[in-house]
């Protein structure tokens, strides 16, 4: 056995060093022939020190994603050739598949409550962050916790809080007596999986959202504070007037990547099983049919249809930022 890890270890070793001894020869060619078509030194080495990740991007992304996109218009189960079906796996998707709208409806409903929810409570953590307290650096590690955490054992850990013995039902169980009333089957009830979905969304309030939101608020001029003090303007004027205009560059930020990642949530309810009826997130649809039921043209199908989905609400949320999102930059150049 350890002479087979031996063995086993020196071929991996040796494959890595090919292919790094490949990427250097790669590389100081791409340098030979820049140079020899008369481009500078310094773009030469800069075209060359990239080439790498210019690869790596053609090769593990771009190709992917084009091939992805042929995927869509074939029927491919992974053993078999892709054969070329059309727009069938869209009529099927769009007309056929009992699934498929329950799971658009139970995403984008996630993404339009939990969103919103969340910015605010990531606000307001950052409000009170941005307070002079005592071992405020031990309050912001706390905070900042639940970002590094794993996802699988967050979701593995909700999912026994919200067993039909589990922690939240045991809390409540004094109001259930004053009802005269069942308890909640949370996950197992149809009526409850998305708000148990949006409950367990409130742990991402905390973490990078609020680090953000909690630098933009310390860049937050003190003179403009000051000044509205002077005049007269109450805490809650200063930040609706002042303070939320300064951060609202920040706040879209963190509301269109907060958008991304609702529609794309994934780990969560990957370990979590729902009833059929209540539909899944269109992520983990993807993944089923396309890894455990094998339909991998069906479901690259689903999948760009979830990027389309993405690319029109991020467009439309940049269209409505004009409305609300304040630059001071621009400010100044349309004063000169």
């Amino acid at each position: 056995m350890a002479e087979w890890h031996a063995e086993w270890y020196l071929s991996t070793l040796s494959h890595w060093l090919l292919v790094g001894a490949a990427m250097i020869g790669l590389m100081l060619a791409t340098y030979a022939v820049l140079r020899r078509l008369k481009v500078r030194r310094e773009a030469a080495a800069g075209y060359a020190l990239i080439l790498p990740w210019l690869l790596g991007f053609l090769i593990w992304n771009a190709y992917p994603f084009a091939y992805s996109l042929y995927l869509a218009f074939t029927e491919y189960d992974v053993l078999q050739p892709p054969k070329w079906v059309g727009l069938e796996n869209f009529k099927y998707m769009f007309f056929e598949d009992p699934r498929f709208w329950p799971s658009v409806k139970l995403t984008v409903l996630y993404a339009f409550i939990s969103v919103p929810l969340g910015m605010a409570g990531a606000l307001a953590t950052a409000v009170l962050l941005a307070q002079d307290v005592k071992a405020v650096g031990f309050w912001r590690t706390l905070y900042y916790l639940p970002s590094v955490l794993p996802a699988a054992a967050t979701a593995l850990l909700w999912r026994w809080m919200f067993a039909s013995k589990g922690l939240i039902n045991t809390l409540l169980s004094p109001i259930y007596r004053l009802l005269d009333m069942e308890p909640l089957m949370w996950f197992a009830d149809e009526r409850l999986v998305l708000p148990s979905f949006v409950i367990m969304s409130f742990w991402g309030i905390f973490g990078a959202n609020t680090v953000i939101l909690l630098a933009a608020l310390k860049n937050v001029p003190k003179e403009l504070l000051e000044a509205a003090t002077v005049d007269g303007a109450g805490p809650w004027t200063r930040f609706f007037k002042i303070t939320l205009p300064m951060i609202s560059p920040s706040l879209l930020y963190v509301m269109i990547m907060g958008i991304i990642g609702a529609l794309q949530n994934f780990t969560a309810p990957l370990f979590i099983t729902t009833p059929s009826g209540a539909g899944t997130f269109l992520n983990v649809y993807i993944y089923q049919q396309g890894f455990t039921q094998y339909k991998m043209g069906y479901a690259s199908a689903i999948a760009w249809f979830l990027m389309v989905l993405i690319l029109i609400l991020t467009l439309l949320v940049l269209r409505w930022s004009e409305a609300w999102v304040y630059y001071e930059v621009e400010v100044r150049q349309k004063r000169r």
